[in-house]
């Protein structure tokens, strides 16, 4: 019997998290992510899926990150009819958290087809709506970590705690009855690996003596210090100390779900202490006041639970949930503190305060979080001098600053020593959910050490893995086209590319000392251009 693990998402790039085994006469789905990042990454979001729906058998789910959920709608509007899997808090999650992603797409989709409307061009769909949203949440079913869970007579599947958010796993998987082997094969996929010290969870955990571990490796390529709460909370009062001195709004993306909360609960701690002025909190998100009430009802199961009740009881936070809150939140002067999704500022609420703050000098932007290639957040971070924000040009003049010490995922060591843990891996490491550099770094670090020499897989974008064999191994070239071409993966593309230029060439435009030198400045561009068309 053959096995296959076809590599569907997240492979070079961050997002998008995909795979699809097909073992023992089965067809199982784990994770099924939205992309991120540059449009050509985005476009694949409403591209159809490059399998048929309507012929899985079963979809696992690691966590309930965007990432790694947010096409389930999509895959039931599509034709899946067969249960989702997931850990109960997994299930919670997102129950709130995939209708309010297709609120999102509604939103900006509306908005988008106004600005295509008035170029005569063809209105675009939302990918799926807050109803197709809701109508996939009853094809949920809770496993609880540690259960064996049948899939079919010679597969099943259990959960492994994986300390990245409430809720996440690693899915550990044993195929029987492939060709040649005479003991089960062990899969193991990492989902998204957590740090060691992260405040609500416990260090990750998994099996040990796999035969292939499906990694991430999103921080393959650095080690950050380590960091204990205290430290990160004193970093973080740094942060604030400064932007308040500066005096005007401090905005801090962020994603909703976890990472409002550990931000909200550091934040009102260094208010406590007298490390940082007293001043309000904003956080202008529906999503983040449900995703806390959640928190509260698994707080049993949470480390440093009590600092929970802090973001309920403190006079400090203010959650502004209608559209007409947040935007009232312009008129705000002085320090202040914003806390909005998303993480990447490729959506939702903080694009709106990002383009009525970038521009002010007294602002502040504090990045709390991975910023994928070709995300707003990303642009902004790599120290862009104009943006373009909703089809407005914003001059970048605020300060932005960025924390690592927030990170969800684990660090070069921390991934080295989690992968460590599950040896003897008899057969191969496959990394993914990573850029080049970091994957290539973290390659460098596990090839014949952790992993066996050799048999470090590093797939692309639709390749697949044979499971069966001495070894797994990367099937030389795709059974079917890539959706699009491995080397613009995880790479700014051309559309970034026109954005910048664009704000370049108004600046050029701007500085140009007199009419005469500006229109000697396009004419130049014009020859540019008619010789291109040639």
């Amino acid at each position: 019997m053959t096995a296959l693990l076809h590599v569907h998402g997240a492979a070079r790039t961050v997002t998008g998290s995909c795979y699809l085994l097909e073992a023992a006469g089965r067809r199982i789905l784990i994770d099924c992510g939205m992309f991120q990042g540059s449009k050509t990454l985005k476009e694949l979001n409403y591209r159809s899926f490059p399998f048929d729906p309507a012929t899985l058998d079963a979809v696992l789910l690691t966590h309930a990150h965007i990432d790694h959920s947010g096409l389930l709608p999509k895959l039931v509007k599509a034709g899946y009819r067969g249960p989702i899997h997931a850990t109960p808090a997994t299930v919670d999650l997102c129950s709130i958290m995939l209708p309010d992603s297709g609120h999102i797409q509604e939103m900006e989709v509306e908005m988008l087809n106004r600005r295509r409307a008035r170029k005569a061009e063809a209105r675009v769909e939302p990918i799926y709506t807050a109803e197709d949203a809701e109508a996939c949440l009853d094809q949920f079913q809770p496993i609880a970590y540690g259960t064996w869970l049948p899939l079919g007579p010679d597969l099943r599947a259990r959960y492994w705690n994986a300390g990245h958010m409430l809720g996440s796993s690693s899915i550990e998987f044993e195929i029987g009855g492939i060709a040649g082997r005479s003991q089960p094969f062990r899969l193991l996929m990492s989902g998204d690996i957590g740090p060691d010290a992260k405040l609500f969870h416990p260090d990750p955990h998994g099996p040990a003596g796999v035969d292939l571990v499906v990694c991430e490796a999103t921080y393959g390529d650095r080690d950050r210090p380590a960091v204990t709460i205290a430290e990160r909370r004193r970093q973080l009062a740094l942060e604030v100390a400064a932007a308040a001195r500066r005096g005007g709004a401090l905005l801090i993306p962020s994603f909703a779900v976890e990472r409002t909360q550990e931000v909200t609960a550091d934040l009102l701690d260094a208010m406590a202490s007298g490390a940082v002025p007293e001043a309000p909190i904003f956080i202008d998100s529906p999503l983040a006041a449900k995703a806390t009430r959640i928190f509260l009802e698994h707080v049993a199961g949470l480390e440093d639970g009590p600092e929970l009740a802090r973001l309920r009881t403190s006079s400090q936070v203010r959650i502004t949930e209608s559209a007409d809150q947040s935007r009232g939140l312009e008129k705000l002067r002085g320090f202040h503190i914003i806390i909005a999704a998303s993480g990447m500022c490729d959506a939702g609420r903080i694009r709106h305060h990002l383009k009525n703050h970038l521009w002010r000098h007294d602002a502040t932007v504090l990045m709390v979080g991975y910023q994928a290639v070709g995300s707003l957040g990303r642009i902004l971070e790599d120290g862009a001098r104009a943006v373009r924000i909703q089809g407005d040009d914003v001059r970048v003049q605020a300060t932005i600053r960025k924390l690592e010490t927030y990170s969800a995922h684990a660090d070069r060591q921390e991934l080295h020593d989690w992968l460590a843990e599950r040896g003897p891996i008899r057969g191969a490491v496959a990394l993914v959910h990573a850029e080049e550099v970091a994957l290539q770094a973290f390659a460098d670090m596990i090839d014949g050490k952790v992993a066996p020499a050799g048999h470090v897989l590093v797939p692309t974008l639709d390749s697949t893995i044979d499971l069966a064999g001495d070894m797994p191994r990367l099937i030389e070239g795709p059974a079917r086209p890539p959706r699009i071409p491995a080397d613009v993966v995880g790479r700014q593309d051309w559309h970034n590319d026109v954005s910048a230029f664009l704000l370049d060439l108004r600046e050029a435009l701007d500085q140009a000392a007199d009419d005469r030198t500006r229109a000697k400045l396009l004419r130049r561009l014009k020859r540019a251009l008619d010789d291109g068309e040639r």
